[in-house]
This record gives C-alpha cells, structure tokens and sequence, in this order.
C-alpha cells in the first residue's frame, strides 16, 4: 500500500482548506481539464507544453509525474501525509474517496480526493532526520517510501510516545535528489523565527518588518494589549500620513472572525486609516471569507507575507533583530533553468 506527499501550496496557503474540508487537491492552476480525460501520462505532459509555450518539455514532464497519479494511481485505503507550513508538524489522514473532477470550483481546487484525517499535528521533531528530508522532497505529490518508520511514529505519537530509532536504510538517499533547497531553508527560517520571537517577540519581529518600510511606529508593552500591538504611521515622527493599527498573534492555531472584528472596533478608537492583522498560524475559513469585503481597510498576514517581508528587508534592519534571528546569504543553482 502506497504512502503520498501531498503539498498544501507553496507555504501551505491551502492547509486549512485541505484539514476543513477533509480533501486533498492537486492544486494545478493551469489545469482546469479531468487528470482523467488523458489516456497517457504522455498526452498530459503535451497538454501542459502546447498549452503554455514557456513551458519546458523538462517541466512538463515534471508536472506529469505528479498530477498523474492523483487521478490515476492514489487509491482508497492508502495514507497521505501532509507536512505544515504553517507549525513544525506533520499531518497524516487516509484516502476514502476516489478522484473528482470538480469545474465549478474555484481555481485551483478543481482536483479533489477525500481525505480522513486521522493523525493531525504529529511533531516533526519525533521523526528522524533521513526521513524529514524524505518530507521535504521538491515535488509537490510524490511517493514516500519507509511507510514502517513513519507509521511507527504515528502509533507512538497516537500513544503519547517517542517511537523507537530504527537502523536506517540507503533506499531514502536518492530522494535528497528532489529537495527543495529553497524550502528546507524557508522552513529553518520559519522554526527558527517562531522559536526566537514567539509572543511578544513576534510583535517585535513585525516592528522591525515595518520600521525597514519607512513607518514610525509605536509597541505596546509585553502583556494585556487592549486589542492593538502596533501603531504604525508613514508620517514625520509618527505625524499624520497612513495611520496603521495592527494585531499580532502567535498561536499555534488559526484565528477566528472574532478576532477581525474587534481590530475594525479597535482601528476606529485609534482613528487609524488601515489595518494589519497578523497571525503566524493563519485564519479560518470565517476570515478568509471576508478578504474581499475588508479589501480597502484590513491586510491579512501569515507566516508566508511575515517571511517574505523579513527577507526582503533584512538588510536594513537594526543589529538586535540579526542577533535574534541571524541569516546569511547564499548561490545556489536554479535548477528550472538546468
């Protein structure tokens, strides 16, 4: 019986909607055709090339290998596993429908399988290594193989224990092949952000993002914050231009609409134009559904737009927050250009 990874986006923007609605999807949004409707693995790598003339054979190949078998190999009965962008854990749930082709959706969840999850929240740190690098794999759906030491794991975590360290085997090796640098780095950066600023220090941390930015900006003490962590203005000293109020939460899950509505009652006792409400574990459903509506007064930031932003200005930061959080760069070779 086959074992699947299958991504949730990019940094896990569709992690929610997978564990909410108990589904995988095989989020290609340049496919809005059945996986299905292909007789060949062949005639979906061409689809992808005619249908795009910038994509490479390479990639298209590469896209092939993977949307193949969500329409045509998965089976009922076989384990997903899930890895989180958004905490330090893995999640794994069992397939118990078949492929559906879904049009009306909205791009890209036109690919569904049922999903029940039955492990949620396994932390990534009761497995060893050879098998995180196994999790961290470039390919977006692909096979996992050592299902005895992962499913070890799980029965240990579902018993509140440690499993067993196993005598490791070279079959996992060539996977290395297929990591993606680029996300083993963004997930140290992740760990490593969240373990040094959780709390407070996160508030900091989004401080720090927004004073690179050219803001004054004002921080409430550690402790109660009467509903606002951060004041922030483009203006001289903090004087008049955009008047920014923002909320910052570091919990291990995602925040409910309560939690909006009180920053839009808090924004109009500041006066403040805007509104940035930030949460390291993302938002439910009940936010989400209110992007468009809150469009013109209230950005939403995850763990996502918290690393872009840190990243992008991570060079014109103070000393302290490198100390905190120090980085380096490096050149790799990009392997879509090979």
């Amino acid at each position: 019986m086959s074992m699947w990874l299958c991504r949730a986006g990019r940094y896990g923007e569709y992690e929610n909607k997978f564990l909410e609605e108990n589904c995988i999807y095989c989020t290609w949004s340049n496919l809005p055709k059945a996986i299905t409707d292909f007789p060949t693995k062949h005639d979906l790598q061409q689809y992808f090339v005619d249908n795009d003339p910038d994509t490479k054979v390479k990639t298209a190949i590469n896209w092939a290998s993977q949307v193949w078998p969500f329409g045509n190999e998965m089976k009922k009965g076989e384990l997903v596993i899930l890895p989180s962008k958004i905490n330090p854990v893995i999640h794994f749930g069992k397939i118990v429908g078949d492929y559906e082709f879904l049009p009306k959706n909205e791009n890209p969840y036109y690919h569904a399988r049922k999903v029940e999850w039955f492990a949620l929240s396994v932390p990534r740190s009761n497995f060893e290594q050879d098998i995180l690098y196994s999790f961290g794999a470039f390919m977006t759906i692909c096979r996992i193989r050592q299902e005895d030491r992962i499913k070890a794991v799980i029965k240990a975590f579902e018993h509140g224990k440690l499993a067993a360290v196993e005598t490791k085997d070279k079959a996992i090796e060539e996977d290395g092949e297929n990591r993606d640098i680029e996300m083993d780095a963004i997930e140290n950066i992740s760990s490593l952000m969240i373990r040094k600023a959780k709390g407070h220090g996160l508030a900091q941390t989004v401080d720090a993002i927004l004073q690179a930015k050219g803001f004054t900006t004002y921080v409430s003490p550690a402790g109660p914050d009467k509903g606002v962590d951060i004041l922030a203005s483009s203006g001289v000293l903090g004087f008049g231009g955009q008047k920014i109020c923002v909320q910052v939460k570091s919990s291990d899950t995602p925040i409910d609409r309560i939690v909006l509505d009180q920053l839009g009652g808090v924004m109009k006792n500041f006066n403040a134009d805007y509104g940035l409400l930030v949460s390291w574990s993302g938002f439910k459903s009940s936010v989400i559904n209110e992007t468009a509506k809150q469009f013109f007064d209230i950005r939403l930031w995850t763990h996502k737009e918290i690393i872009e932003e840190f990243l992008k200005h991570y060079d014109v930061m103070d000393d302290e927050i490198k100390e905190l959080i120090p980085l380096k760069k490096i050149w790799v070779v990009n392997s879509n250009d090979e």
